[in-house]
């Protein structure tokens, strides 16, 4: 069986996300890699060193310099005449584009898979991760897209893949770029970093919420995540946003402050090693998926905990 991977990039270098897709991958059967872009050279170097990639798939053109989703999806349904599966990570850009695929091949998507139990059987979330589907496909091909908290990274320098150059299916002509306004942060990106600091709406305002969560996260190293009252209060922006609508982390520490745990912010974090969580409520959802729980003010309790560490 022959499995193409998406590649999520910048051009420049390669993103973590398609580390995990490789080990989703590598269990269903060979794994090529596809890197479109525009000027991705080290990027195709970077994948072919991916411990289990086979071959890499090349596609430079200035007509996908941005990776528009029109553009990309033809690319990868003409590579599924020798390829048995595709699999994307299931972020923004790969959510983008795999439903065009599977609508391009007339097959079901098989979203957000947690383990490849079979080559045609997988495990995906359900109502807001409170159940675990078991979904078989009888596709004859199979557009498949993978949460990447589930499955570890594949070894970056493993690897000596051979490198293919492919040829784009040219411009669309059904949407065009216009421009990006990319979020610099200081702090790890959430998908990536190892230990988060998130807060919720009890932290009131977009000053408080500065004051009370950035000198902890500053002195841990973290990222900052919050929840969606939080996010839709305006405290901080929608990037910030942690759950089943924002974005699916797994670190190695998370820690939930003014958190209550509804379901859907629950869903989005619940696979982290370590669940520290501060609430006044000692019947918060939040307590019941924590390893630390720390009943109190958080206004009082987060200032103390700086102070000591």
């Amino acid at each position: 069986m022959s499995v193409l991977v998406y590649a999520e990039h910048d051009n420049a270098s390669l993103k973590d996300a398609t580390l995990a897709v490789v080990t989703a991958a590598s269990q269903l059967g060979e794994v090529h890699v596809l890197v479109a872009g525009n000027g991705c050279d080290a990027v195709a170097q970077a994948a072919a060193k991916i411990t289990g990639v086979a071959k890499v798939h090349v596609a430079n053109d200035a007509t996908l310099a941005n990776q528009l989703a029109e553009n990309v999806a033809p690319l990868v349904a003409s590579l599924m005449a020798s390829h048995d599966a595709v699999l994307f990570p299931a972020t923004a850009h790969g959510k983008n584009i795999a439903p065009r695929v599977a609508a391009l091949l007339d097959v079901m998507q098989i979203s957000d898979i947690l383990s490849v139990e079979s080559a045609d059987t997988f495990t995906r979330p359900i109502y807001a991760g409170n159940a675990i589907a078991t979904v078989q496909s009888s596709d004859a091909k199979k557009v498949i897209t993978v949460r990447g908290t589930a499955f570890a990274k594949a070894d970056e320098n493993g690897g000596s893949a051979t490198i293919e150059a492919v040829s784009g299916s040219g411009d669309s002509g059904t949407s065009t770029f216009l421009s990006a306004e990319i979020a610099k942060q200081e702090r790890p990106e959430l998908t990536s970093a190892k230990i988060i600091v998130s807060g919720g709406r009890a932290l009131k305002d977009a000053e408080t919420f500065a004051a009370t969560i950035l000198p902890l996260a500053d002195k841990l190293g973290a990222g900052v995540g919050a929840s969606r009252a939080a996010v839709d209060a305006g405290f901080v922006p929608n990037d910030y946003q942690v759950g089943q609508t924002g974005k699916i982390v797994a670190p190695e520490v998370y820690v939930a402050v003014g958190i209550s745990g509804a379901i859907q912010h629950l869903a989005g974090m619940k696979d982290s090693k370590v669940i520290i969580a501060i609430n006044k409520d000692e019947d918060a959802p939040i307590f019941q998926v924590a390893d630390i729980g720390l009943v109190g003010d958080l206004f009082t309790v987060v200032p103390e905990l700086v102070g000591k560490l």
